[in-house]
């Protein structure tokens, strides 16, 4: 399709600043294309949606979700080879890229209660009449958590809420240390890793995770299967490597694992936990709780189900003993291209992972057969005569379940590549009934406020973006509601972890975009065995409407990236967002200076107290060394700079002639905005974890999936690591120096 030589750069602009202040509507130009070549864009994109059939997500879904398909695993492969032979039926080039990643499945398993009485974890989820799958026992990996060190320990349990950092000083207020015990955590509060990480640390020798039925079960609705949420003995797999450290195959740090890769030795890779770990269902675990003694637990640790939930430690004492297999494992990437035409050295990159901890029916499946459905609309447009300006690549992931490891692998592997081509990769995972969730790079954010503002929402009417803006209204404080009216685009989410577009954001700096829909959808079986296609076609997705929604919006987003004249990425939504950030990073210092000074008021009034009852008791808390005067000025400096050349940079934009724009200085354009997502990362990383290289978004080294934004700063603060505050945004300001000096260069070419 021919495309308008006036299309330019301006266009983007000014339909970004004007963005702010009226109401988007079908005349406006899209970010990227002036009015010409929007209307034809459009036009394309009713073509798009005129091919998409939920008959074909149904039809996919029961295919490859019909067996387990886990890491190495024979249906893994064989769905690999199924979505390959489709893509390459549509007419893509496609391509299987196998890595050999560490991948340890479990050889040994026994829980026990050994004092006061005696009780054996069953430790398995039962077949069900009404799920067909749930009997594949054979195919089935068990229940466990990957890269849990072996062990056999035995030692007195102690109940630690959520088990992160803030609830170990809840229990030292009452007197416990687990030093020498067992702990036994619920899901939630931070990503599963989190715990044994934490737990190691304060000296505890084991690790229990358990599913509570406050958090999934039948506390939130009907259990499985006359329900969606989770039952008695339905139980949670999942990884607990330290990803915060890096994720990826846990033997090759920072290069492809390919199989003649230099591998660290077992014994020394540090992403493995430091002591052993189980995941139980609440049917295992209300043994195990009822049975402890010691303080009754604070309201807010009280979980849902009928006993007193007591902290410890003991009576209750356990013995737990595991044992793995270490070796590797293939994965699979399918990678799919759709070579451009007038820039094939550009790529936007749009993927979902295809592996499974056993059937996967929602989690990745119903995100994947999204994905397909959009792969094949696309690629008929391009039978039908349509060529997109940019190269399409459409990845399925394996892998992701353990540790992301098929999208790490495979960007480190193509790092120098990617670092020169990659213009922006859209991710989705599971996807279910509800509203839109979106996530990632702020320079995206105008552009998929955009795009979502396009897509209907399949039962109200209205667009997927309003929706979420009247959800958020509803759900904000009443002070915020009328700032959420008034505000134009909503704020996208800062991404930490979590999906395979972490290796793109936060490893090689593109700018990324995380989305789907969820929230209405009854999904208590996240990583067990019900996961199935009876569960999803009854609780989540029944008609699949919500899979076509998805298919849409990343079909626009898809399009309009590989078609617009130049990025539409917006600096300026960026710099507004990094102003937010600062004043959060001050607000947390402030909150820190607080604290510390009520603990000392606290201990100087003789307020903490020992009392004769020590199911009551709270032992006196240590004292914590005042906050220092923290100097802010180079975080304020920058990002006062970057606001500088972001007004700049729209005052150019709001004087120059489309006409006047060249192709050529439109492929400069395109360079720029490239450049200045690159610019965000550190060759040097995140202090003790060079592997993050985003110096804006990096994942909580204590939250895991939970992303910290300027996280260098914020981390130094929250850890009290009062010396290393301002070292930590000297870097930060170094950073954005160089994405303004890219926000100045596009200015300049503006004006010229």
């Amino acid at each position: 399709m021919m495309r308008s030589t006036l299309i330019s750069a301006l266009s983007c602009v000014l339909v970004l600043s004007s963005a702010a202040t009226s109401g988007a509507t079908e005349e406006q130009p899209l970010l990227g294309f002036d009015a010409a070549a929007s209307f034809a864009q459009r036009q394309l994109e009713q073509r798009f949606d005129a091919n998409l059939d939920p008959a074909n997500l149904r039809a996919w879904l029961e295919r490859l979700a019909a067996n387990p398909h886990h890491v190495g695993s024979p249906w893994g492969s064989s769905n690999a080879e199924f979505i390959a032979g489709l893509l390459r039926s549509w007419g893509y080039e496609t391509t299987i890229e196998e890595f050999q990643v560490l991948f340890p499945t479990p050889k040994l398993r026994h829980l026990e209660m050994v004092a006061p009485t005696r009780f054996t974890a069953a430790l398995s989820e039962p077949a069900l009449a009404q799920d067909h799958t749930s009997g594949q026992t054979a195919e089935q990996l068990p229940v466990y958590n990957a890269y849990s060190v072996d062990g056999d320990v035995t030692g007195e349990l102690v109940y630690v809420n959520y088990g992160v950092p803030e609830d170990y000083e809840e229990l030292a207020e009452h007197g416990i240390d687990v030093k020498g015990r067992i702990i036994i955590a619920r899901y939630g509060g931070s990503w599963r890793g989190i715990k044994p990480k934490v737990a190691a640390e304060h000296g505890a020798i084991g690790c229990i995770i358990y599913s509570d039925p406050r958090d999934d079960g039948y506390f939130e609705g009907e259990s499985y299967p006359k329900g969606g949420f989770r039952s008695a003995t339905g139980a949670q797999r999942g990884s607990v490597a330290n990803m915060p450290l890096y994720p990826g195959d846990p033997l090759t740090p920072g290069v492809g694992a390919t199989t003649d890769a230099k591998r660290l030795p077992l014994d020394e890779t540090p992403t493995l936990t430091k002591i052993p770990v189980l995941p139980i269902s609440y049917a295992d675990a209300q043994p195990l709780l009822e049975a402890l003694g010691g303080p009754v637990a604070p309201e807010k640790w009280r979980g849902a189900l009928p006993i007193t939930y007591h902290l410890g430690p003991g009576p209750a004492q356990v013995h737990l003993q595991l044992a793995f297999d270490w070796s590797l494992k293939p994965i699979r990437d399918v990678i799919a291209k759709l070579p451009g035409g007038d820039l094939p050295d550009q790529w936007v990159l749009r993927g979902n992972h295809h592996d499974a901890w056993v059937n996967g029916a929602a989690d990745p499946t119903s995100g994947l057969v999204a994905l397909l459905e959009e792969a094949r609309s696309v690629a008929q447009l391009a039978r039908d005569g349509w060529k997109p300006r940019r190269t399409i690549v459409y990845c399925a992931w394996d892998g992701e379940e353990p540790g992301l490891l098929g999208s790490v692998e495979w960007a480190e592997a193509h790092a120098a590549e990617l670092g020169e081509k990659a213009v922006a990769y859209i991710n989705s995972d599971s996807n279910s009934r509800g509203f839109l969730g979106v996530g990632g790079s702020h320079s995206l954010e105008p552009f998929i406020n955009q795009v979502g503002r396009d897509v209907p929402d399949p039962e109200k009417g209205i667009s997927v973006l309003e929706r979420l803006r009247a959800k958020r209204i509803l759900d904000a404080k009443p002070e915020e509601r009328e700032k959420l009216r008034a505000e134009h685009d909503l704020i996208i989410e800062p991404l930490g972890s979590g999906s395979d577009y972490t290796p793109f954001l936060q490893h090689l700096g593109v700018a990324v975009l995380n989305v789907g829909f969820g929230g209405e959808g009854e999904y208590g079986q996240y990583h067990s065995i019900y996961d199935s296609i009876d569960h999803f076609e009854r609780f989540m997705d029944p008609d699949f409407s919500y899979g076509i929604a998805l298919a849409k919006l990343g079909g626009r987003a898809v399009l309009r990236l590989a078609d617009a004249a130049v990025l539409p990425l917006d600096p300026g939504a960026l710099a507004s967002q990094l102003a937010a950030y600062r004043d959060e990073v001050k607000k947390l210092a402030d909150t820190k200076r607080e604290e510390a000074a009520e603990r000392g008021r606290l201990l100087a009034d003789g307020t903490y107290t020992a009392v004769a009852d020590p199911t009551k008791a709270f032992v006196a808390p240590q004292a914590q060394d005042p906050v220092p005067y923290l100097n802010f000025a180079p975080l304020d400096n920058a990002i006062a700079g970057l606001a500088a050349s972001v007004k700049a940079y729209r005052e150019a934009a709001a004087k120059a002639d489309p006409g006047r724009l060249a192709p050529e200085r439109q492929g400069a354009l395109d360079a720029v905005f490239i450049a200045s997502e690159r610019a965000l990362t550190s060759d040097e990383g995140l202090q003790g974890r060079p592997w993050f290289r985003n110096l804006i978004y990096a994942p909580g080294f204590y939250t895991g999936y939970d992303v910290k934004t300027l996280p260098g700063v914020r981390e130094a603060i929250e850890q009290r690591r009062w010396a290393d505050v301002e070292t930590q945004e000297l870097r930060v300001a170094d950073v954005l120096a160089a994405y303004a000096a890219q926000v100045d260069r596009a200015t300049a070419l503006l004006g010229e």
